[in-house]
């Protein structure tokens, strides 16, 4: 536990971590500020000192994992042609799963201030699934140029269908339910390989 008067590294990933953590195990019940900064070993006020409250950190939370998703689908477009390009779609979707994806978003959807901050963010441009389905559509126009990708298919259709299919089972999933990843993957073949 960090001693009173001690700078925390990273403080904000660190409290985000060990609410993860809480709700991936405990369930979007359990969390409370007391639960995170127990889970990340440090001061009982820590999380107060950085956030207006518990609500407000939920939001940043959840800003904060959409925001490293839409940068890493920000990146597909330096991929186009090489690997492939379920494989390369995967690994931004999947993403979205990846630190209790499904966890969190039952956890904003049990915090009506912290969802209501989080669509103010969006709604001011704050990276969301709006960012990701564009960054997904830009990659599909580009593998679709390099022959990659079948003139048939649609590429903002296809990233529609993506997107959407992955906000509904984040939204839908609740831990110990199947892990949705594996109908995500199929759902990416489908629609990129026909």
């Amino acid at each position: 536990m960090s001693p009173r008067g001690v700078a925390t590294p990273d403080v904000r990933e660190r409290l985000f971590a060990a609410a993860e953590r809480v709700v991936e195990r405990d369930g979007p019940g359990a969390l409370t500020s007391r639960a995170v900064t127990t889970e990340a070993g440090c001061a009982k006020g820590l999380l107060h000192t950085h956030f207006a409250g518990l609500d407000e950190f939920v939001a940043e939370l959840c800003l904060d994992r959409f925001a490293r998703t839409a940068s890493k689908a920000g990146a597909l477009a330096g991929l186009a042609g090489q690997g492939t390009v379920v494989r390369n779609l995967d690994a931004v979707v999947l993403a979205l799963f990846d630190s209790g994806g499904p966890a969190l978003s039952g956890l904003a959807m049990t915090r009506p201030a912290a969802a209501a901050l989080i669509r103010v963010a969006l709604e001011g441009g704050a990276p969301g699934f709006a960012a990701i389905q564009e960054a997904v559509t830009g990659y599909l126009e580009a593998e679709q140029r390099l022959g990659r990708v079948a003139r048939s298919v649609d590429p903002g259709t296809a990233a529609l269908a993506i997107v959407g299919t992955a906000h509904h089972l984040l939204m839908t999933s609740r831990p110990g339910t199947p892990d949705p990843r594996p109908a995500m993957t199929r759902l990416v073949a489908a629609l990129v390989d026909g």
